[in-house]
């Protein structure tokens, strides 16, 4: 193979795996992946890499062969500064303070350049390549998308032996090692050394990496403030860095009862990107009681006795512990990172009193949802984490997609159940109220959606000083159930909730509420008039559904205003900052396509006879393109257990079949008709996919995961294939037609694929995957609809 090829394959993979890179970054320093922040990104610097192109094609291309390989060094070198510079004190932004410190706004958009950058380089040198060798462009064009896929892939098995922060040295090493392919022997004098010089400093920063700072509020900064506290033990996966931390003051007593006498141990805790997994407890005491016996966590097990617990998202053990201690006969923890496992019965193993050694403890690695499809064994208690956070949280988790938390990852739980058996999750009381209403209003529609006439005869809750405590029975509560859990409200000093045959007063004997609004609240969700509350209050309360997942956004556009009446301006920002990101990060991307991508073609003028067409045909591609793209991402992201894993996949199989199709659209005629009925097959296979993905995905997704990832592959190409074809096809058109324009619908499509990232995030959050689906479909049928018109 010549060796431009080759070198245009390699800088392929070094990008892609870079942007893969960059949202497991994110994902530790900040609060999520941000992965369609990054994704944005990375087609900013495409885009902004055409218009370049558009402007000083001449001045580029009479440097070609000096420029190219300085290019690719550049983007490697760039990729290097990127991440370090973004974790310098000027340069680092912090959601949670994005609100209230004016400085931290300029940050994030000098991190967002800063991430550009790469892109841009190296974007740059593949047009230039595309330009110079335009003859045989095919050969070019699948060199890059493959070399792309293969980027997709080779990020995820290096996360699996390399740091996040080590990755942007090994894809700066692979972008170098593209240049020197394509070094000219005239011009080795000087573009040999400076690739050694990026090359050296790449393994530099292998060696020693830059420290990835986490947010100083995140849970492992705050603990690393104990007096004594230390990191001990450290991994990464594509999971998430794992970090040990030691202190001779880390107690964790979660809501712990105020009737507790004892003495609370020191523990090690477990933390995963910086955020709290779990602690690392000693279960077996001489008086066989455990910490969680003193919280409403107790309540399923002062109910009855439970031969056999599923523990889902089951962290560090400790509610496998507590299963074990009560008595359990068979417990199965499920936990998606299989890391933390190995840690546990390894590493860990002496500090757990090797738990996952025990007889009646299994330990599956796997995605919650998986297992509840894969295994048909049912339990008398199934198990969930905490919801929310002690005293609230700022929604900075509103973005993540929380499965096991929809309407339908309770029904899977609900299947799972013997006659007997109950579904327990503990929320977190905050101010204002939301999680412990959004979960009970979720149990609820669970219960009517099952045929259950009477929910409340199937609930019971206990609420302490700082939690709540749901349990969802299968069969109604019985009367011997109902006396057991006011004996143990009466001993840990923790009031009914929820109870049959609750008497006035009740709920409100130990642990006094500042008024009875919450009471309230929870009586209407249990009764008809559900949805007016559902209406009429100021956060989002509905339960959340596959569709949409997002069960910690409770942000209400519409009121802003009131919020700010009621807790000022400077307080809403820590109601739901995590949404009121995403809505800044949209309006900073707009302003970057606009001045980066669209307003320099201005130079060039918009000459030409169909402004309008090319305005609204490639508009429209951009637009669908991607929301498709950022939806397939998010859909599989719960079919193949992991954003990141979602992600690679998509991208790179998008990339390559793309590709395909833009290959294939060769043999086709660059005629209206043509274009036509490829835009209106796209719309269609769209629409397929809207109704059709869902129920494919559930059919498949308790198979192994080699062959989900084929799966997911054989899914995602088709529409791929097909949407590969309208962009080559249009460009061809309108090249024949009206050549000046042919920039400004380079510049059109990738300013709105900018945008369209973000766009889709916000518009699956508000509307649901299915909606935003539709307005793909929607964007291609307009781009056969002006091609129709024109006939």
């Amino acid at each position: 193979m010549p060796r431009l090829h080759v070198a245009v394959g390699l800088l392929s993979v070094a990008l892609i795996a870079f942007e893969l890179g960059l949202m497991q970054v994110l994902s530790t320093v900040q609060w999520h992946h941000f992965a369609y922040m990054v994704i944005s990104v990375a087609l900013l610097g495409f885009g902004a890499a055409g218009t370049l192109l558009a402007l000083a094609r001449e001045a580029l291309m009479r440097r070609f062969e000096g420029l190219l390989p300085l290019l690719m060094t550049a983007s490697g070198a760039a990729m290097l500064g990127a991440v370090a510079l973004s974790q310098a004190p000027f340069a680092r932004f912090d959601s949670y303070l994005l609100f209230v410190e004016p400085g931290q706004a300029g940050a994030l958009v000098l991190t967002y350049l800063l991430f550009f950058v790469p892109f841009l380089l190296g974007a740059l040198a593949i047009g230039m390549v595309f330009v110079r060798r335009v003859a045989r462009i095919g050969s070019y064009y699948f060199a890059n998308l493959a070399g792309s896929g293969v980027g997709g892939l080779a990020a995820v098995a290096l996360l699996w032996v390399v740091a996040p922060e080590r990755l942007p040295a090994v894809t700066a090493l692979t972008a170098v090692a593209a240049g020197l392919f394509v070094v000219p022997r005239r011009h080795r004098r000087w573009l040999l050394p400076a690739a050694g010089l990026a090359a050296a400093l790449s393994v530099f920063f292998l060696l020693r990496p830059p420290g990835l700072a986490h947010s100083p509020y995140k849970d492992l900064s705050r603990t690393l403030t104990l007096p004594g506290a230390e990191v001990v033990l450290t991994r990464s996966s594509p999971h998430g860095r794992v970090e040990v931390v030691a202190a001779p003051a880390l107690r964790y007593a979660p809501g712990l009862s105020l009737s507790f006498t004892g003495e609370v141990p020191v523990q090690q805790a477990v933390f995963n990107n910086g955020n709290w997994l779990g602690p690392v407890t000693a279960w077996t005491r001489g008086d066989t009681t455990h910490l969680l016996d003193y919280t409403t966590a107790a309540l399923p097990y002062a109910m009855r006795l439970r031969a056999a617990v599923l523990v889902l998202h089951a962290g560090t053990g400790d509610d496998a512990a507590h299963a074990v201690v009560r008595g359990a006969r068979r417990v199965v923890a499920v936990e998606p990172d299989g890391l933390v496992l190995d840690l546990l019965r390894r590493d860990l193993a002496a500090l757990t009193d090797s738990l996952f050694y025990q007889p009646a403890v299994t330990a599956r690695a796997l995605e919650p949802r998986t297992y509840l499809a894969a295994d048909t064994t049912r339990f008398d208690l199934v198990t969930l984490p905490a919801v929310g956070a002690f005293g609230g949280t700022v929604g900075l988790s509103a973005l993540q997609e929380q499965y096991s938390l929809t309407k339908e990852g309770f029904r899977a739980t609900w299947d799972r159940l013997t006659p007997g058996g109950a579904v327990a999750v503990t929320a977190w009381m905050d101010y204002p109220y939301r999680h412990a209403l959004k979960v009970l209003a979720t149990l609820v529609e669970v219960l009517e959606g099952v045929g259950v006439v009477d929910p409340a005869a199937h609930l019971a809750a206990v609420r302490s000083w700082g939690a709540v405590t749901f349990v969802l029975k299968k069969t109604p509560l019985a009367p011997e159930e109902i006396a057991r859990i006011r004996r143990f409200c009466g001993r840990m000093a923790f009031d009914p909730l929820l109870l049959p045959g609750l008497e006035p007063g009740e709920r409100d004997g130990f642990n006094r509420m500042p008024d009875g609004q919450f009471f309230a609240y929870v009586d209407q969700l249990l009764s008809a008039d559900r949805e007016r509350l559902y209406e009429g209050y100021d956060f989002a309360i509905a339960p959340a559904t596959d569709d949409r997942p997002y069960f910690a956004q409770f942000l209400r556009w519409r009121n802003l205003p009131r919020l700010a009446r009621q807790f000022g301006d400077r307080t809403v920002p820590f109601l739901e900052v995590g949404y009121l990101i995403a809505g800044v990060t949209f309006v900073q991307i707009l302003l970057a396509a606009l001045v980066l991508v669209l307003l320099p073609l201005l130079r060039l003028g918009w000459r030409g006879p169909d402004k309008g067409w090319t305005l609204a045909y490639f508009g429209s591609l951009g637009l669908g393109y991607l929301f498709v793209e950022i939806v397939l991402i998010q859909r599989f992201t719960l079919y193949l257990g992991h954003p990141l894993y979602a992600a690679a996949a998509v991208i790179a199989t998008m990339l390559v079949c793309s590709g395909a199709g833009s290959y294939a659209s060769e043999r086709l005629a660059a005629r209206r008709g043509t274009l036509l009925r490829v835009a209106g097959a796209v719309t269609l296979c769209i629409l397929v996919y809207a109704v059709a993905l869902t129920p494919l995905l559930r059919a498949s997704i308790a198979w192994p995961l080699p062959l989900r990832a084929l799966c997911a592959f054989a899914l995602v190409a088709p529409p791929a294939f097909v949407m590969g074809m309208p962009f080559p096809l249009g460009l061809r058109w309108l090249s024949e037609r009206s050549a000046p324009q042919v920039p400004w619908a380079w510049g059109v499509n990738g300013c709105l694929s900018v945008v369209s990232t973000a766009a889709a995030a916000l518009l699956a959050v508000e509307a649901g995957f299915v909606v935003v689906m539709g307005l793909a479909a929607g964007a291609y049928a307009l781009a056969a609809g002006v091609n129709a018109r024109r006939g």
